[in-house]
């Protein structure tokens, strides 16, 4: 059974980093999906595609794959670089700005 283990990046509607502090664990598609020819829904009969495993750490998912048999794939993320102005949010407002006040 192979698997892959991430953790999940933030969603393109916020920029915050909200429930991107744990891991999943999710099972790698063993058949592929079908066309069903009278309704038109895809479906599957991979059982695991379903399964989600979330963690509070890399250990803990790497662990629960060693001890489950599963061959695991661990992807790292890549870290966002911090957008950290000088004077932060209160600098659009400041009185003694120097350039043309535009948004």
């Amino acid at each position: 059974m192979r698997a892959r283990i991430y953790q999940p990046a933030k969603t393109a509607m916020s920029s915050g980093t909200a429930k991107t502090h744990h891991w999943v664990l999710e099972f790698a598609p063993a058949s592929p999906r079908e066309v069903d020819p009278l309704m038109g829904w895809t479906s599957s009969d991979d059982m695991n595609s379903q399964v989600h495993l979330s963690f509070e750490t890399l250990e803990a998912a790497k662990d629960y794959a060693a001890e489950n048999g599963i061959d695991a794939i661990i992807m790292q993320p890549k870290k966002r670089k911090p957008n950290i102005r000088a004077r932060g949010y209160g600098e659009n407002f400041a009185t003694d700005r120097r350039g043309a006040w535009t948004h």
